[in-house]
Order: structure tokens, then C-alpha cells, then sequence
């Protein structure tokens, strides 16, 4: 370990983090049929158990960020694997109190790390390196939750709901056990004594509340259409182009599996072309899907693709420019929590709101209308922020 780069140690240790950040709430999806027949839930609070994590991403966002600023970076990274994990078991225990009451634990902890992770980015990697390091954040999410979904309803059958949610807890070990072994057992499981700025000292740029709110209203277009076609795009397979549930859902699955594409691609991007043409970019990728089904549904999985690559690069970018734009480390965490505290407000009431919108009507017009609404906010308002990031930063 000793021959290897602190640099390429942290980044595996956050790419292992990664992976239990979206999975413990995903998992749920594939099991709920089993879970509502054995715990007699009712449809609203089946709904509960995938909205309660995204209303913590919003409602504790400032608290998560107090947290990785009074205690440190690493000891809130800690706090999160440990929190994911005592949720996961508490959720797995047994009745439907456990399961809620593990269900907010799960996102408590998720908020931390989300809030967490761009600070030890900022700090730890050099200007160069971050963007590389945000992209294997991004794409890690989105295999924690592409794996976690395809293995959940097969371990299900086999073992039970309670077996297939306490399996994701391997994870959390697994990355437990590495963040240890990287920052040592004092720095991950003693808080700081003090606040440590650390990271990169940039000058304030001109208009950052600005360029704050700019990348809040990007960030929540970008979580209402992700969670909005997330919850929908099976649904819209099966009633429009007959789709079977399986195929349908096999079939949204290219949603989230070419995110990896998207978290990926946005560094590397970033080397060759400036911030805002990436930003166009995948802002065109994120329009074409609502018009694209609308226009073209036959052409479903080229749109599901697009929207894969833009809702893994659409985060990435708007993370990259909260770490370049702020002028300290504690400017970052406080545009950290507001940029995604707003932002998954809009991603709580997304599915809810599109649902409603579609059996109100009828029709999946006005729903996909909605989305395009949401994609064109993303556009807008995330290329008018990111173009303020100063060039060599």
C-alpha cells in the first residue's frame, strides 16, 4: 500500500463510498410487491420508503453540511458508511416501524456524504485532478444503484425482502474497512478538533450568489428529471409501446447504466472543450429525451441513452463548478448544501407531481411536457453559471 499514491487510494475510498450512496434506497423498488404483502403497507407509504431519502437530501443538507465542518471531512465520511449501515440492519429487523425508522437513518447518512464528498474533493486533489475525481464519484452512484437493483428482486425470491435490503450492508463493510485502512483508525473515527479551511484558496468571483442560485436551478432540473423519468419512463414504455413490465423495466435500465458514460465523459471533456460547451452539450442530450418521446417514442432507446449520458454528466458538471467556484473550503460546503438542499426539494415532488399529472389527463403529453420544462432549466441555468468558472482552475 505504501508504493501506491495517497491520491489513487482516496480515489478508490470514494468510489467505494460511492456505491452506498443510491443503492440502500434503490433497492426498494424491485422488492416492494413482496414488502407491501408481507408488512400490509399502503400504496402512500410504499411510495414513502423511496421519497423519505431524497426529503432528507433536501431537509438536512445544512445540518449535513455543519456536520463535515464542525467534526471534519473524514469523520463525516465515516459517520456516513456507519449511518448507511445501521439503517440497512435496523430496516431489515422486522416490522413496518423498523423499516421507516431505518429508511430515514439510510438518508440522514447518504446526506452527509453527499455534502461530505466535493469538500475532500476540493481539498485533497489538485485543481487538475478534481474533475477526474467527481467523475468516478458520479459514475460509482449509478453502478451502486444499477447493481443493487438488478441483484435486489432475484435475492428476494430466493432469500426474502429482508435478506435481499440487509445484502446491500456488504458494501458499507467493504468500505468501512478500506476508509480505515486509508486515513487510519484516529482520523476517521476521532472528530477534528478545529476547522481546517484546507483546499484551494481562490479569489471571490464576481456575482457568486448569482452564480449560486444559477446552479441551484440547474441542479434542480437536473434531479426532477432524473427522479421524474427514473420513476416513470417503465410505465411510459408499457402503455405506449406495449412493452412488457420486464422488458420495460430492462429496457429504462439504459437510463441509468450510461450515466457511468456521462460521469466519465464530463472530465475528460473538460480537458478539450471549455465548461460551457460541455454544459450545452448535455443540455441537448437532457431536452432531446421528453421531446424525443414525444416526436420519436419508437426511438426509445436512443432517448433513454441520451438522457443516461446527460443526468450522469449534468451532475458532474454542476459539482465541478460548486468546487472551482468557491472562493474557501467553507464557501463550499455552504453552496454544497444549498445547491442540493433546493435542488432535491424539486426531485421529492417529482415523481408525485408527474404521476399526477399524467392520470389527471390522460395522456402522457403534459407529463413529458413537464419534464421538458425541467430539462430546459437544467440547460439554462447551468451554462449561464458554469461559464463564469475562470480558465487553468
Amino acid at each position: 500500500m505504501a508504493r501506491v499514491p495517497k491520491s489513487w487510494i482516496l480515489l478508490a475510498c470514494i468510489g467505494l463510498l460511492a456505491l452506498n450512496l443510491r443503492g440502500p434506497f434503490v433497492a426498494v423498488a424491485p422488492v416492494v410487491d413482496i414488502m407491501q404483502a408481507d408488512l400490509g403497507f399502503s400504496p402512500v407509504v410504499l411510495g414513502l420508503l423511496t421519497s423519505i431519502p431524497v426529503l432528507c437530501f433536501a431537509l438536512a443538507a445544512p445540518l449535513a453540511s455543519l456536520t463535515a465542518r464542525r467534526f471534519g471531512a473524514e469523520f463525516a465520511v465515516t459517520l456516513t458508511i456507519l449511518g448507511v449501515l445501521a439503517g440497512v440492519i435496523v430496516r431489515s429487523a422486522g416490522g413496518p416501524a423498523l423499516v421507516l425508522v431505518g429508511t430515514v437513518m439510510i438518508g440522514l447518512a447518504i446526506t452527509i456524504g453527499n455534502i461530505g464528498v466535493p469538500l475532500i474533493v476540493r481539498r485533497d486533489f489538485s485543481p487538475r485532478r478534481q474533475g477526474t475525481a467527481m467523475g468516478v464519484y458520479t459514475a460509482a452512484l449509478n453502478i451502486g444503484s444499477f447493481l443493487t437493483s438488478m441483484v435486489a428482486a432475484p435475492l428476494a425470491e430466493l432469500a426474502g425482502w429482508q435478506i435481499s435490503l440487509a445484502s446491500v450492508g456488504i458494501l458499507a463493510v467493504v468500505a468501512i474497512i478500506f476508509w480505515t485502512l486509508a486515513v487510519g483508525a484516529r482520523t476517521a473515527f476521532v472528530p477534528s478538533a478545529e476547522v481546517v479551511p484546507g483546499g484551494q484558496e481562490h479569489p471571490a468571483v464576481k456575482g457568486s450568489g448569482w452564480i449560486t442560485a444559477g446552479l441551484t436551478a440547474g441542479f434542480a432540473g437536473q434531479a426532477f428529471s432524473y427522479y421524474a423519468v427514473t420513476a416513470w419512463l417503465p410505465s411510459y414504455l408499457n402503455d405506449e409501446l406495449d412493452m412488457t413490465a420486464s422488458a420495460a423495466g430492462a429496457g429504462s435500465s439504459l437510463f441509468q447504466i450510461f450515466a457511468i458514460v456521462g460521469g466519465l465523459g464530463v472530465p475528460l471533456a473538460t480537458k478539450y472543450f471549455s465548461t460551457t460547451t460541455t454544459a450545452v452539450t448535455l443540455g441537448v442530450l437532457w431536452v432531446a429525451v421528453p421531446a424525443g418521446l414525444m416526436l420519436a417514442p419508437q426511438l426509445w432507446w436512443l432517448w433513454s441513452i441520451s438522457g443516461g449520458i446527460a443526468q450522469g454528466g449534468g451532475i458532474t458538471v454542476i459539482f465541478i463548478a460548486i468546487i472551482k467556484l468557491a472562493r474557501d473550503q467553507a464557501s463550499a460546503g455552504r453552496m454544497s448544501a444549498t445547491v442540493q438542499g433546493l435542488g432535491y426539494c424539486f426531485a421529492a415532488v417529482a415523481p408525485p407531481l408527474v404521476g399526477y399529472v399524467h392520470n389527471a389527463t390522460g395522456s402522457w403529453t403534459p407529463a413529458l411536457l413537464l419534464i421538458l420544462a425541467s430539462t430546459l432549466t437544467f440547460f439554462l441555468s447551468t451554462t449561464l453559471s458554469v461559464r463564469l468558472v475562470p480558465k487553468g482552475r
